[in-house]
């Protein structure tokens, strides 16, 4: 599947950044300093931005590939250096099917893998005090694939290497109390590797996961 991610990414950077220059924070201050680490959980929507890039056999030539998309559970954790910047820890693990479309010589089922990809970023928070909390983050990632399983003849092994990437974060968070918010979160992760078929066949694969968060979270 394809998505317009860029230009989705960037309207919520935009909006994330025009709700904290334009809220008024209209609480009172809290009478306590609160703790700077905060965990949030979520249901994640993750949708691969997936392109073939590159092989070194002719019969991956005119190929794409697909990997399906896949709804997880995530857990982050997030430590306040000061009231606008933080550091967040996004922890999290997905399964996903795997296929080289060819028009000429059929499909090949490239089975399933897991991806680990846990994620640091760097995050400005605008309106920390506010009722509405946008913020904006940037940050690496480096992606784990394991569990590879379920390839199908002529496919008999499928093997992917680990990597670094980058990401991109935009997200609020509305707060219910003093300890307790609801999020919404957008990550958008930029991702390659290499896919070995059969220890000979080699494609350059761009999965660039786009990862829709909900949830919530608690300020200790």
């Amino acid at each position: 599947m394809k998505h317009n991610v860029k230009a989705g990414l960037s309207a919520a950077a935009i909006l994330a950044a025009g709700l904290g220059f334009g809220l008024v924070d209209t609480t009172a201050a809290q009478a306590a300093e609160q703790s700077p680490w905060m965990i949030r959980g979520r249901a994640l929507i993750v949708l691969p931005e997936e392109d073939l890039t590159g092989s070194n056999s002719a019969a991956l030539n005119g190929a794409d590939v697909q990997i399906d998309d896949s709804v997880v559970p995530e857990l982050d954790i997030t430590y306040f250096f000061t009231k606008n910047i933080a550091a967040e820890l996004i922890l999290g693990t997905t399964p996903h099917d795997v296929k080289a479309k060819r028009t000429a010589l059929g499909d090949l089922d490239l089975g399933k893998t897991w991806l680990l990809p846990p994620t640091l970023t760097l995050q400005y928070h605008f309106a920390p005090e506010a009722k509405i909390r946008p913020y904006v983050g940037v940050g690496v990632n480096y992606t784990i694939f394991y569990g590879q399983d379920g390839e199908k003849a002529p496919v008999s092994k499928v093997e992917y290497d680990n990597g670094f990437g980058w990401a991109l974060q935009a997200g609020v968070d509305i707060p219910l109390d003093d300890h307790w918010a609801l999020n919404v979160d957008v990550k958008q992760i930029f991702l390659s590797t290499t896919a070995t078929v059969n220890g000979a066949i080699k494609a350059d694969v761009d999965i660039n996961p786009l990862l829709v968060g909900f949830g919530v979270g608690y300020r200790f």
